[in-house]
């Protein structure tokens, strides 16, 4: 068991840190370089900019901002004026998470259908997130000539543990809320089948909430082992990252989605058949269990579908006798 107080161990685990930073800034730039296509069919006008949009470009391009200022304060070898330096780096780390778990409730607002008492919860949750996150925002820094790098003089990692913490159970309620609705959908729909879109919604969906969780319960972990300055916030970095890149992705695939058109697929019973046509790129996903009906929807996807039944099926498809829209660009919808 290694001393972590002593200064040998100190310095060793701040040269890991510092390379680990370097590698995860080389790792995020590339995630970003992969995707400028996105941002760039928003400022050419090829995609509509929607309000959800601005926590979207915030969160990737703060982020990047406190990488390259994080950088700076390890890398520069002239005196800087170090104290409004990581001012801004921990207050745009800090905001980069809180714009990751934005990100992460809109999809769940969308998921749920804009249903109001889920809307309230995640507002009154993401008040209190932010409310940390300014909170945190505590710490004096000078420059040391001996050292040639800027000393942490004062710092309150109270309010930035609490802070991870109230992250780590934020992302658990909003994946436990989408795991939630993705087991009841699955009981809903066993005989109609699953689209493209519910499928990359509910359980692709599912695998970005819970990194980020994983992501923030890692780094709230070794914030309360204390077992030095050094390995309390080594991880803080690789968290905010990974919440940010889940977010952000998560935000791409479904608005690129929406850009392709959808698709039903499956029907239950013996010998049934399913036409798809396709209009304008706005999917609106229609399921009917009605034999011989269509939905109609103007500019958007034409789903028939004829199902034969036994007669033993027949009361479970008259409970399930109803006509679903899902319309993920309908006004006021969050995605």
């Amino acid at each position: 068991m290694p001393d972590w107080s002593s200064l040998e161990e100190l310095n060793r685990d701040g040269d890991v840190f510092v390379k680990l930073v370097h590698s995860l800034m080389g790792v995020y730039a590339w995630e970003c370089f992969l995707s400028l296509d996105f941002d760039f069919a928003f400022i050419t006008g090829q995609k509509t900019f929607r309000w959800p949009m601005i926590f979207y470009f915030a969160n990737r391009y703060l982020l990047l901002c406190a990488l390259a200022g994080i950088l700076v304060s390890f890398d520069s070898t002239s005196q800087l004026n170090c104290q409004p330096l990581y001012i801004f780096n921990q207050l745009a780390g800090n905001a980069s998470t809180g714009l990751a778990s934005i990100n992460l409730c809109l999809r769940t607002i969308a998921v749920y259908g804009n249903y109001k008492p889920i809307t309230i919860l995640l507002v009154i949750l993401i008040l209190g997130h932010w409310s940390l996150i300014l909170m945190g925002v505590q710490l004096t820094v000078t420059w040391s000539d001996e050292q040639n790098a800027c000393v942490i003089v004062a710092t309150n990692n109270t309010i930035l543990a609490v802070t991870f913490i109230y992250s780590m159970c934020f992302d658990l309620i909003v994946f436990l809320l989408n795991a939630y609705k993705l087991s009841n959908r699955r009981g809903k729909h066993n005989l109609v089948g699953e689209s493209r879109l519910g499928k990359m919604i509910f359980s692709d969906g599912l695998i970005y909430f819970f990194v980020a969780f994983l992501a923030n319960l890692i780094a709230t972990v070794f914030m309360l082992l204390k077992l030095n300055s050094i390995m309390t916030i080594i991880f803080n970095v690789p968290a905010v990252i990974a919440s940010t890149i889940c977010a952000t992705r998560a935000v791409r695939r479904l608005n690129n989605f929406k850009n392709e058109g959808a698709e039903v697929f499956s029907g239950s019973g013996t010998g049934s058949g399913i036409r798809v046509t396709h209009g304008q790129p706005r999917p609106i996903v229609s399921t009917l269990s009605r034999s011989g009906t269509a939905a109609r929807a103007p500019g958007g996807v034409h789903v028939q579908m004829e199902t034969f039944t036994r007669a033993e099926d027949a009361d479970f498809q008259r409970q399930d006798d109803r006509d679903t829209d899902f319309d993920v660009e309908a006004k006021g919808s969050p995605i």
